[in-house]
């Protein structure tokens, strides 16, 4: 698989690990950055060259490291098409991708260490969407939900 990527100045160090355990297992990982520490850095404008990736299926799957791993998600999520989670165990990380097509794993580097990352990256890598009607279903209604706020067929600005 082709993995894009990223994180901010706070998820700077895990992000690098991630990358290096990513290719160690075979996968092309495609790094977005940070490729070094700055303070000053915004996790949006990290986020963002991850989530247009998975988008434009340049890449396969997402991998954004932010200090919590909460605000990569909102980030990510902006982007149609995206759908970020912040997981910290291993159940949500295969779990989003089994049943909600997840295709962008968010984590906290100040939440998790190095072995919990390598079980998330595993689970969620692992993973694939199960082709059972009901969670096409519920992923059909997500889609819809995302169309109808861009405007789009049965939009509320179409």
């Amino acid at each position: 698989m082709k993995i894009a990527i990223s994180g901010d100045h706070a998820g700077l160090e895990l992000k690098n690990y991630i990358r290096d355990y990513v290719s160690g297992l075979g996968h092309e990982a495609v790094d977005h950055g940070a490729f070094e520490y700055d303070a000053d850095d915004d996790f949006p404008d990290l986020a963002a060259p991850v989530a247009r990736a998975v988008a434009n299926k340049e890449v396969d799957r997402g991998i954004i490291v932010c200090g919590s791993g909460v605000g990569a998600s909102v980030a990510a999520n902006k982007v149609p098409g995206v759908r970020a989670a912040m997981c910290h165990d291993t159940y949500s990380a295969a779990q989003g991708v089994q049943h909600d097509d997840m295709n962008v794993l968010c984590v906290g580097a100040r939440i998790i260490g190095v072995a919990l990352a390598e079980a998330l990256v595993d689970a969620f890598l692992g993973a694939e969407m199960d082709k059972h009607p009901r969670f096409q279903r519920r992923l059909d209604k997500v889609i819809k939900l995302e169309r109808e706020s861009l405007g789009g067929p049965g939009g509320r600005n179409a």
